[in-house]
C-alpha cells in the first residue's frame, strides 16, 4: 500500500527537501549508499572484494537537463574507474550508468549527447578491464536506452543492459537480447508504471520474472540475476543447472546494504555475486525507491530516525 506514495515522493522536490533537512537521514542512508565521494566507492569495493564479492558502481543522479552536469557525471565515472585501477580493483568491475544522467533528456540532441557520453565511459572502462551496464529507468526511456545499447555494442560488445520483469514487453526483449556475448541484468523494476505497460500484482511480476529467466538461461548470453527473493534465486540456480551453465557464465546481483549475509554466502559457494553500490550526493531518488521496494527498509529507516534524532 505504501509503494505508490513512496514512488511519487521520489520525484517530489518538496518532500525531498523535508527528508534531507532531517539531520539523522544521512547516517541512515549510509546503509544503502556508500558515501558521497570516489574514495567512499573505492573503500566499499575493497571491502566487498575481500570476501569474493564483485561490484557495479552507480554514480547517483538522473533526469539531468544540463549539459555541464552530464559532462560532470562522465568525469565522475572516469575518476572512479581510474581510482579502482590504482587499487587493483578494476579488473572484472562494472559501472552502472543511467542515460538520463548523461544527457538523454537534454532538449536538443539528448540521445546523441547520451550516446557520446556513454561511449566515453565505455572507453574508460575498457582501458582498465571493467565493463559498463546501462541502467533502465521508467518505460518511456526503454526504446531509447535499447537503441543506444545497440550503438555501443557495435564498438563495445560487452556493454550490458537492464531489463525489468514488471514490464509486459520484457519477455520479448529478453529473447532479442539473449544472443552470444549479451549481458542482461534482470530485475523486477522499481518505478511507478501504468497497468497498460506493466504488471501490477506481485504474483504477476514474479511469473514474468521466471519466464524471462527461462529465456535468458536458455540463451547464449550472460544472465545477471538481480533479486533478493530467495525463491527467485533458487529458481535461477535450478535453471542454470538445467541448461548446463557453470559458475562463470551467469551471476547473481543484490543491492548494497540488503541481505549482506546472503551475498557473502552466495560468493562463498563459488557462484558469482555482484553488489550494486551507489555513491554520490544525489541519493534521494534512489533511496526512496529502495524504501518502496521493501517494507522492511522503511521500518529500518524510521527506527533509525527515531534512535538518531
Amino acid at each position: 500500500m505504501l509503494r505508490a506514495p513512496l514512488l511519487a515522493a521520489a520525484r517530489s522536490k518538496r518532500i525531498r527537501a523535508l527528508v534531507e533537512a532531517v539531520p539523522a537521514t544521512r547516517s541512515v542512508v549510509r546503509r544503502f549508499v556508500a558515501g558521497s565521494e570516489t574514495a567512499d566507492a573505492v573503500r566499499v569495493a575493497r571491502e566487498l572484494a575481500a570476501d569474493g564479492r564483485r561490484i557495479t558502481l552507480d554514480h547517483l543522479g538522473e533526469d539531468t537537463a544540463d549539459a555541464a552536469q552530464a559532462a560532470a557525471t562522465v568525469a565522475a565515472y572516469e575518476a572512479v574507474l581510474t581510482a579502482l585501477a590504482a587499487e587493483g580493483l578494476a579488473e572484472g568491475a562494472d559501472v552502472s550508468v543511467k542515460l538520463s544522467a548523461v544527457g538523454q533528456f537534454l532538449p536538443s540532441n539528448g540521445e546523441d549527447v547520451a550516446l557520446e557520453n556513454a561511449r566515453k565511459i565505455c572507453a574508460a572502462a575498457d582501458a582498465v578491464g571493467a565493463t559498463v551496464t546501462l541502467d533502465m529507468e521508467d518505460h518511456t526511456t526503454t526504446d531509447s536506452t535499447l537503441g543506444i545499447l545497440r550503438e555501443l555494442r557495435g564498438e563495445y560488445p560487452w556493454v550490458g543492459a537492464v531489463l525489468q520483469a514488471y514490464l509486459r514487453r520484457t519477455e520479448q526483449d529478453c529473447r532479442e537480447l539473449a544472443g552470444p556475448g549479451s549481458r542482461v541484468r534482470l530485475c523486477k523494476g522499481a518505478y511507478a508504471e501504468p497497468e497498460s505497460v506493466a504488471f501490477q500484482e506481485k504474483s504477476e511480476v514474479d511469473k514474468s520474472y521466471v519466464r524471462c529467466l527461462r529465456v535468458l538461461m536458455a540463451g547464449e548470453g550472460y544472465p545477471m540475476v538481480a533479486s533478493h527473493d530467495p525463491r527467485m534465486i533458487e529458481i535461477a540456480a535450478a535453471l542454470a543447472e538445467e541448461h548446463g551453465r557453470t559458475d562463470d557464465d551467469h551471476e547473481f546481483q543484490m543491492l548494497y546494504g540488503i541481505r549482506p549475509e546472503e551475498q557473502a554466502r552466495i560468493a562463498a559457494s563459488g557462484a558469482r555475486m555482484r553488489v550494486y553500490v551507489p555513491y554520490g550526493d544525489e541519493w534521494y531518488g534512489y533511496f526512496m525507491r529502495r524504501l518502496a521496494e521493501r517494507p522492511a527498509n522503511l521500518a529500518f529507516f524510521l527506527r533509525g530516525l527515531a534512535t538518531r534524532s
